[in-house]
């Protein structure tokens, strides 16, 4: 059988191939971090812009979802990179479903845990991941024990109170105690973009307190609410105050809708 020449591969490839190259010279990620976390010892942590990765438009280019249409090649290499800055031995993900449930991690599975939306762990050198795209990821992090954890927290998220069940497990599996804990909200849907026609359907009365203007919800405070309430102290919480809708460096589902998936990690260090 006959090679194929240079010329006859696949125009899509050969724009893949380009942007590995490109990406490959400025593959150095530049994550997005939070003071009070950055300050202890022994753990990692960051919000991944789309930048530095190698997945084609409309993917471009740190994507991490594996259900958005982009090459699954692609997707392993940007994770790959995300788990490398970090040295994590393996970088844990969940396919996640806008629920209500927790994975307790104990290990490196292999493959995306299915049906959750939340991972807690206590396990040195694993990296916890979240992926979004408007929606929040809520970092947690028990320094006594230690053990961290990450929620995915989308306005489904907030009616089910995943923030509040999160810090709840972390609790029964790791002792943690929610007044000593820190934790952080990542950029996401901001209330200048956080529009709801339909809230009188969607959304419980609990959250109608937190309507800035007509149908305008400002779901970081609903996410600062459920911590508090939740027993973590408001000077223990960090908000990262950036909308990924109105910040081009982000994916944003409700700006593209054809998009990519925004990484956020956390983990002990090995």
């Amino acid at each position: 059988m006959e090679g194929k020449t240079f010329w006859s591969f696949p125009l899509f490839w050969f724009k893949v191939l380009i942007m590995v190259f490109i990406s490959s010279a400025h593959s150095g990620l530049a994550p997005f971090f939070f003071d009070a976390f950055s300050q202890e010892e022994g753990l990692g942590h960051g919000i991944f812009h789309r930048l530095g990765g190698v997945s084609p438009v409309p993917w471009d280019s740190l994507n991490v979802g594996l259900a958005v249409g982009d090459d699954a090649n692609l997707v392993a290499e940007n994770r790959q990179r995300i788990r490398r800055t970090f040295s994590f031995s393996a970088l844990v993900a969940a396919h996640q479903v806008h629920g209500d449930q927790v994975a307790v991690v104990k290990e490196d599975p292999g493959v995306d845990i299915n049906g959750v939306d939340a991972l807690v762990s206590e396990v040195r050198g694993i990296g916890l991941m979240i992926q979004q795209a408007d929606c929040q990821a809520v970092l947690l992090y028990d320094p006594s024990r230690p053990a961290v954890g990450i929620a995915h927290s989308g306005w489904r998220g907030s009616v089910a109170n995943i923030i509040g069940k999160t810090v709840a497990v972390m609790g029964a599996e790791f002792g943690s105690d929610p007044a000593g804990m820190l934790a952080a909200v990542s950029p996401s849907l901001g209330p200048c973009c956080g529009e709801f026609v339909n809230h009188r359907k969607e959304l419980p009365e609990a959250c109608q307190a937190f309507q800035v203007r007509p149908n305008h919800f400002d779901f970081w405070a609903i996410s600062r609410y459920q911590l508090e309430e939740a027993g973590i102290l408001a000077e223990r919480i960090s908000i990262a105050g950036l909308c990924t809708v109105c910040d081009s460096r982000f994916f944003s589902y409700r700006r593209e809708k054809n998009t990519g998936r925004n990484a956020s990690v956390i983990g002990l260090r090995a």
